[in-house]
Order: structure tokens, then sequence, then C-alpha cells
């Protein structure tokens, strides 16, 4: 082969590869009844797996710090890479999209992402470190916008949902007051339906009733203002669908249940698996429940290797649940998907024994 031939063809193989190449739109995701379907058919179509129908369902990871930066020069460099000796956000939303086709080889269909983060520490008693996408008046910062752009085209490129997180409260303090919430909602959700993206879920806020909250809209009494803002904004018919997330053991309350789409529960604190299941059928009995998706959306327990888990739970109630994995103190650099430098592999035992049993239960085949 020619040195010109054999340039044509990378340059080729690489235009195909880069994610969303066709434009965003690509992967559609939509709810019929309890059930999430991708592209007009149920997800993981047909599959049930030790008696539980997955069929419906959205398998997913907490990955908050997908478009991770620290604005903050005093705190910044504690995220540097061991390699390199410094941090960079470049290289982070680099991995993190190199990694999405071994997770959905896996079976993983959805990923959390947020606009604001998480805490890279896992759990944080103080978060001095600035890692929002949103100016304190409510603008979308450019840059994390570029690289959250990245990662939803990278995604839809995948066939993978995204549950995007606006707000989380380690960070909302940097909003200056109740309008720029406002704002930054209105901005943020103008500008996936403007982006076109349609694999797409709405997370409000992580954890609305975590008493940090600064501001009273992004507490449980009020919240569901914002679900209905999202959902209210249309861009040629269509809409965003939105929800939100309560902490560790929680059960939505009646506006959150009437307002939106989906509900999202958080199971860290739930030692008991059997409470998993208690926490949903509580979820359904909730005044205005109607059949919609039910996703855990972080939880950092694991277990994998035994029959009984929190994710084998949520699955007896053919409801989603999704993993939060950070690194423990001491740990190495190679666990925590929450933990920047992030090493966005399944590099860990920890992650291997996540995605093999994500593979045994979805069917999924990475080998072939």
């Amino acid at each position: 082969m020619t040195r010109t031939r054999r340039f044509l063809r990378l340059f080729l193989l690489a235009a195909l590869w880069v994610p969303g190449i066709a434009g965003a739109g690509n992967t559609v995701l939509t709810i019929v009844g309890a059930d999430f379907h991708l592209n007009g058919r149920p997800t993981y179509a047909g599959r049930t797996w030790n008696g539980h129908r997955i069929e419906g369902l959205l398998l997913n990871s907490r990955m908050v710090q997908a478009t991770f930066d620290d604005l903050n020069p005093e705190t910044r460099e504690r995220w540097a890479y061991p390699d390199t000796g410094r941090w960079d956000p470049e290289r982070n939303v680099r991995e993190f999209i190199a990694a999405l086709p071994e997770w959905k080889a896996r079976g993983l269909l959805a990923v959390t992402v947020n606009f604001q983060g998480g805490s890279p520490e896992g759990y944080s008693r103080q978060q001095t470190w600035r890692s929002g996408g949103f100016t304190p008046e409510g603008a979308l910062r450019p840059e994390f916008a570029d690289r959250m752009r990245r990662v939803l085209d990278a995604a839809d490129g995948q066939g993978m949902a995204v549950i995007l997180g606006y707000f989380y409260f380690g960070q909302d303090q940097e909003l200056r007051d109740e309008a720029a919430v406002l704002k930054a909602t209105d901005t943020a959700t103008r500008w996936v339906l403007d982006g076109g993206w349609r694999n797409v879920l709405v997370e409000v806020n992580n954890e609305t009733n975590v008493a940090a909250y600064d501001h009273e809209i992004l507490k449980p009494a009020r919240v569901h203002e914002l679900i209905l803002r999202v959902r209210g904004m249309e861009r040629a018919g269509r809409r965003l669908l939105a929800g939100t997330s309560y902490g560790g053991g929680s059960v939505p309350k009646e506006n959150v249940v009437r307002a939106s789409d989906f509900l999202l529960l958080h199971g860290n604190g739930v030692k008991d698996p059997a409470r998993i299941g208690e926490m949903v059928r509580q979820t359904r009995a909730v005044p205005g429940y109607r059949p919609m998706p039910i996703l855990f959306n972080e939880d950092d327990h694991e277990n994998f290797d035994q029959p009984l888990n929190n994710f084998t739970a949520a699955l007896a109630e053919h409801v989603s649940w999704g993993w939060f994995d950070y690194r423990r103190k001491g740990e190495g650099p190679a666990e925590g998907y929450q933990s920047p430098p992030v090493n966005w592999g399944i590099a860990s035992d920890r992650k291997r024994g996540f995605f093999k049993l994500l593979a045994e239960i979805t069917g999924a085949n990475p080998s072939s």
C-alpha cells in the first residue's frame, strides 16, 4: 500500500470513528409506560435474567466528572495526572469518550454527567474547588459547554443515553441568586434543545434533599418548579424528559412525582438490599404516581460476586440501576470513576466486577 493510500485509509477510518459526526439526533430515547425505548425499540429487547425482565431498563453508571475542570488555582493541581504532574481537562474528556465503546460492549446504555460535576473525593465535608459549568449569573461557560457537547455527541454516536444533571449541592453556591438558577436552567435546556440531542434525560439537581443547597428553588419543596420549567420549553414540538434525584435511602415527594417524567432514587447508605425493593414499592405508592420509569442512578454498593446485592435487588423490581464508583482513601489511580484524575478504563477489580455482572445481566458479548 502506498503512503498516499495508507494516509487516505487512516483519514477515512478516523472520520468514521468521530462520535456524532452525522449530527446529533441519531439516538432517540423515549418512554413507553414504565419502560425505556431507544430508536423505537425497547432497550435490551427480549432479555430476561434470573427470571427478571431486563427489557425496558436503562442500566447506567455515574460518570459526572466527564467534563470536570477546577477553576480554583489553589486546588486545581490536586487532580494532576501522575505521569505528567498536571491536570488536563481536555485529556480527561478525550479519555472518557474513548472508553464509551468498551462500556457499551458490556451492556452499559447510559451515563450520568453533570454541568456542576460532583465531589472529586466521592464524599466531602468542604468543597473548595470550583467545578461548575455556569457563571455566577447563570450563563454556560463556553469551555464546559464544548466538553459537554462532545460527550453528548459521543454517546449519541454509540447509541447510548445521557442522564444530564444541571446542579450539584457542592457547587450551587457559585450561582449568585435564584434569578441565576432560573437563567442557568433555561440556558442549559435551550442549549440541549438547540443541539438536537434526543438521547438525554435531565436530572435538574443531584440529591435535592441534601441540606447543603443554598437556593430554595433547588430544595424539595420547590424543585418541581424547575422540572416543570424544563418540560415546558419546546423546539418544533419537542421537549426534554426531566426529573430530579434524592439522597440515599429517600423516596420522592408528591410534588416531584407529579411533575416528573421519570423518578431517580439513590442507594448510597442502603446496606441491606431488601431496602432497595422497599424504596421502589414506597415510591410507587406516592400519590400522583403512574406507570413511569424508576432509576437508581447513584449507588456506591458493590458485592457484585454475590447473588443478592443492590443491583440485583433493583432488577427484581424492574427498576434500572446505576453504579457510583469513587476512589477510597489510600487507593491507587485505577480506582474511582468519580475521582480525578480518572482512569476511564475497566482497570480495577471493582470495575471489572461491575462490568462482568452487567454483561451477564444484559447478555452482552464484549469479545464479539
